[in-house]
């Protein structure tokens, strides 16, 4: 069943006439609520979930992707797009095996996640190569001026890839959306709980005007 924030959605785009697809990156350090992001929007545009969503940090190790997400959105000249909805694993500039032993984990297995960690951080950043708009997911309890999100976005930058700064996680009782903005004013930030759907719906049209405003450039 779709929520509130969807059937606005459905009210926006959809039409018999298909964009072409493009893929859609979704970024951002460990434990942003990247995953939840992926599974809110497959969830609401193909009733699956995308990946699995945990407390341990680099949870998801390597690139997800659900292929041909067609979003079938009413108005704005009967068009929709199609999607390639691709998760990543966190981006991090230190990962240690003593982290996931403090999560339980055996020596061992928590050197085996740290190894793939750092290969799934490797890989999301060669994944930016391949991908026509990201969204930068930031954790708005934290620090918007982080090491780990200034990497990232000078990566973003660099490659001129349309971004969106997803402002995540402000169902938490300290979060501060509007640090994200402040700190980045010349970007587009949206504030939203991916957890809760808030907001999900302002996301879904910047998401669309962003791609509209590259189509018409």
């Amino acid at each position: 069943m779709f929520g509130e924030a969807v059937r606005k959605l459905l009210n926006f785009l959809l039409g018999s006439q298909e964009r072409q697809k493009i893929a859609l990156g979704i970024y951002g350090p460990v434990n942003s609520g990247k995953t939840t992001l992926a599974n809110r929007m497959t969830r609401d545009f193909t009733g699956k979930d995308l990946g699995s969503v945990s407390k341990v940090p680099h949870e998801t190790r390597t690139i997800q992707i659900a292929k041909g997400v067609r979003a079938r959105l009413q108005g704005n000249g009967g068009k929709a797009i199609v999607m390639d909805i691709i998760d990543t694993p966190g981006i991090a500039t230190h990962i240690s095996y003593r982290t996931f032993l403090r999560f339980g984990f055996t020596k061992d297995e928590a050197i085996r996640r740290a190894e793939e960690a750092a290969r799934g951080v490797v890989e999301a950043i060669k994944s930016l190569d391949n991908v026509d708009v990201a969204l930068i997911v930031l954790d708005s309890a934290k620090d918007p001026l982080s090491q780990v999100n200034l990497l990232l976005l000078s990566h973003v930058e660099a490659k001129g890839i349309p971004h969106i700064l997803v402002a995540n996680k402000i169902d938490l009782p300290y979060a501060r959306p509007w640090k994200v903005a402040e700190s980045y004013p010349e970007k587009i930030s949206v504030p939203v709980s991916a957890l809760r759907g808030t907001h999900i719906d302002m996301l879904y049209r910047k998401i669309y005007e962003l791609v509209s405003r590259g189509e018409g450039s």
